[in-house]
């Protein structure tokens, strides 16, 4: 019942995510005006509204204007709830089990804000660094490069130290690698290799998965980006110098492959 739940409430969460990934990129507010059909300004119905099914029910077009709805609407409702169902499913509810649904969120916010404008959005990176931050307080972190650096703590807060210390490295450290490569990138080629918006994602990653999990989400983006980035291009015949790939767009799917592929093994 509790991953039912956690499916239905992935999708409200999703559909609010819509809101964000079209507004915050053009400096909007995600509260008022109430949603609205962006081609013929009318607003949305709330039965108008229901995550997916209205989509279905109206055949992808607004009931006003006929307006082609884009695709990415309901996908994001869809991906979110069934992350958020994967992760209360196996995790159960618990702490855990809602720090990765809101790192979750987060992701898929990133996933499709970067794919449509280029834009990694403050609130979701920076502000998701910050939760992770948090969370790791309340649920401790697998020791990685901390347990290496430093010498077991003793005591009853030696966990939550020892917790806060990882998600800490693990924001910082990649994003530090990922800044550099991007520097040299930009001195060796003279034009940016990527923004700092990435650089910002990695740090929230790690905030939430530790350092270990950060590095895996680098490499795995990193590859991905280059072979997929690589084909779109060749099948398209775009410019490759001049083609901006959403580098984001892959860190984030990484993450999240990372962050279910680790909620699985256990």
């Amino acid at each position: 019942m509790a991953g039912f739940l956690a499916l239905l409430f992935g999708l409200i969460i999703g559909s609010f995510l819509n809101v964000c990934i079209y507004r915050w990129p053009r400096d909007l507010s995600v509260v008022r005006p109430r949603s609205h059909c962006i081609y013929c300004q009318k607003t949305i119905a709330w039965y108008d509204n229901v995550p997916l099914l209205s989509y279905a029910l109206l055949g992808g077009k607004c009931r006003h204007c006929g307006a082609r709805i884009p695709l990415r609407y309901p996908l994001v409702e869809l991906v979110t709830g069934l992350a958020f169902f994967s992760f209360v499913w196996t995790l159960g509810p618990t702490p855990a089990a809602l720090k990765m649904c809101v790192f979750a969120a987060l992701l898929v916010g990133l996933i499709f804000s970067d794919l449509e404008e280029r834009i990694l959005p403050d609130q979701l990176t920076l502000g998701g660094a910050l939760a992770g931050m948090v969370f790791s307080i309340f649920v401790p972190l697998p020791e990685s490069i901390v347990g290496l650096l430093l010498p077991r703590m003793e005591g009853p807060a030696s966990d939550r130290v020892e917790s806060i210390l990882e998600a800490a490295a693990g924001a910082a450290l990649p994003a530090l690698v990922l800044w550099v490569a991007g520097w040299v990138y930009q001195l060796v080629r003279h034009r940016e290799g990527l923004g700092l918006g990435d650089v910002k994602l990695i740090a929230m990653a790690g905030s939430f998965l530790g350092f270990g999990g950060a590095l895996f989400t680098l490499m795995l983006g990193s590859i991905a980006g280059s072979v997929i980035g690589y084909g779109y291009i060749r099948a398209t015949g775009k410019d490759s110098s001049t083609y901006e790939l959403p580098f984001g767009s892959f860190l984030g799917a990484a993450a999240l492959v990372i962050a279910l592929a680790g909620n699985k093994l256990g």
